[in-house]
């Protein structure tokens, strides 16, 4: 069994800032630092660093060279990782005081994924393979539909939320992994002790994980629903905390392992992530998390 994650490539830069830049200010940044990023990269990173043999296909441009190194040092399988014209996509990520961050993204070459690249990617996996998507590179919806005819488990982080995500077959994912605004725009509950419950009545194939950040996450299916708590750990940066969370939970399922455990090692992990600076940087190795001995705040 092997996972795909057809995913987006970015170089981030973050700012350290007060607070977030408000309309018409001009603000100063303490600092800046530049990372490897991009939703599909951490999660990559996420699977790879938790012990899961992960191939990653998407577009860089010929500035994103650092992205390929960093994932090979990891352990992802980057031959399906294309070099386009243009520019690597990017992000513009404002860190405040809190360790709250906010995101502007410019997707660059995430943009140039044709269905035919897709399909020659595809090529080379087989059903009982899984695949991985997110929504920050184009031609999702395609890659989606031909990974089903292949007979693949389909996971959808569907991050960014926006009107490209509803024009998806999303009748076909198996497992949606989603926070809490993610899944208030899918199945328009606003009441977050309901959404997984709202969510398995939209999507009834598919199983849900919910993560609701102080409140810890949820994972809901047609005969189980479990829940865990978060742990207590000084918040410095968020930026990464997802995908970590994304990619712990999937090497588990994927591997065979139980939802509860999968939810208390993701929870680990993103609790991990949380307490250090930038995406990649964060992201911990499964020794870490196992050997790590962490309070539970909350159930």
């Amino acid at each position: 069994m092997k996972i795909l994650n057809f995913g987006s490539l970015n170089i981030d830069n973050v700012y350290s800032v007060d607070h977030f830049v408000r309309p018409g200010e001009t603000l100063s940044s303490d600092s800046l630092s530049v990372f490897c990023g991009g939703k599909g990269l951490n999660q990559s990173l996420a699977l790879a660093r938790a012990g899961a043999e992960v191939y990653h296909a998407g577009m860089a441009g010929r500035d994103g060279a650092m992205l390929l190194d960093v994932m090979e040092k990891s352990g992802v399988h980057t031959q399906y990782v294309k070099i386009a014209d243009g520019a690597t996509g990017h992000a513009i990520i404002q860190v405040n005081r809190s360790g709250q961050n906010c995101i502007l993204l410019y997707g660059g070459a995430n943009q140039q994924v044709t269905e035919e690249f897709a399909e020659e990617v595809l090529s080379h996996f087989d059903k009982g393979d899984w695949l991985l998507l997110q929504n920050e590179i184009s031609s999702v919806g395609s890659i989606m539909k031909a990974a089903k005819r292949k007979g693949m488990t389909v996971v959808l982080n569907p991050s960014p939320m926006n009107e490209k995500i509803l024009e998806m077959p999303l009748e076909l994912v198996d497992y949606f992994i989603l926070n809490e605004v993610e899944a208030a725009g899918l199945c328009g509950c606003e009441q977050t002790e309901k959404m997984a419950g709202e969510l398995r009545k939209k999507f009834p194939g598919a199983k849900i994980v919910l993560t609701l950040g102080s409140k810890g996450a949820v994972y809901q299916d047609e005969a189980i629903r479990a829940a865990h708590g978060i742990y207590n750990v000084p918040v410095v940066d968020t930026t990464a905390a997802g995908d970590t969370f994304t990619g712990y939970f999937i090497e588990q399922v994927a591997g065979g392992g139980s939802p509860e455990k999968a939810l208390e090692l993701a929870s680990k992990a993103s609790s991990l992530a949380v307490s250090r600076k930038g995406a990649e940087p964060s992201i911990p190795l499964m020794d870490e998390v196992l050997s790590s001995r962490l309070e539970l705040l909350s159930v």
